[in-house]
């Protein structure tokens, strides 16, 4: 990842934090867009971009053309802005449908779409997203939330086909993901058999990484320690 440009979506989340970590860790530079307001200060290596509404497309076109800008180029895009909401089909907001729609598919959407231009004009550009395994097999109460990332899944391989050749395109596709929203949700659960933000941080950054170039259209599941 070294001198690589990255922008993070979703930067300011618990997976966010440590991604953008680690991408710094390893050498690249990075844009981290997340919708949380921010008042952090500008550094060689990093730029933030808070109070971005992604669902907007004109507000996603802005934050990615300045981030290239800032850098004067881009090479990866890692989208992880989302959102989760545990919803029956029957008794659950039919809303929630919608919104997750919104927060995962369209984030995603309007994301790579303002980022493709700079990375086609990259040696090795590169889109990482972000589905589920729960969009695998949904659930009791998974329906909204499989069916966006299912979107995503669907997302991923038809980036991947378009522009084949030019930017591989791939999504990891999370178990639960150990962090302190999901121990306090379901406190009874064996946090051991989870996947640790670290780990699947590492799987998003070798996608984003050159040694990764032979691999685009991927869905790849990162199911931690069952």
């Amino acid at each position: 990842m070294q001198g690589k440009i990255v922008v993070v979506t979703g930067a300011s989340g618990a997976l966010g934090k440590v991604v953008v970590a680690s991408a710094l860790a390893k050498g690249a530079k990075v844009a981290a867009i997340d919708h949380a307001a921010t008042a952090f200060q500008a550094t060689p290596e990093r730029i933030e971009f808070g109070g971005v509404d992604l669902i907007d497309a004109v507000e996603a076109k802005k934050a990615i053309d300045a981030a290239a800008g800032h850098f004067g180029r881009l090479d990866v895009l890692i989208n992880i802005a989302g959102g989760f909401a545990f919803e029956t089909t029957v008794e659950g907001d039919p809303e929630a449908w919608q919104r997750l729609y919104a927060l995962n598919v369209s984030t995603a959407l309007h994301a790579c779409r303002s980022a493709v231009p700079h990375l086609a004009a990259s040696n090795a550009g590169r889109i990482v997203n972000v589905g589920a395994m729960a969009a695998i097999q949904a659930g009791a109460g998974m329906g909204p939330y499989a069916a966006s990332k299912a979107a995503v899944h669907r997302l991923t391989e038809a980036l991947a086909a378009e522009w084949k050749g030019k930017i591989t395109v791939n999504a990891v596709l999370p178990s639960i993901i150990d962090t302190v929203a999901n121990r306090a949700s379901m406190p009874d659960a064996d946090f051991a058999k989870w996947v640790r933000p670290q780990e699947l941080a590492e799987v998003i950054l070798f996608l984003a990484s050159d040694a990764a170039s032979a691999v685009t259209g991927a869905l790849l599941p990162v199911s931690g320690r069952v």
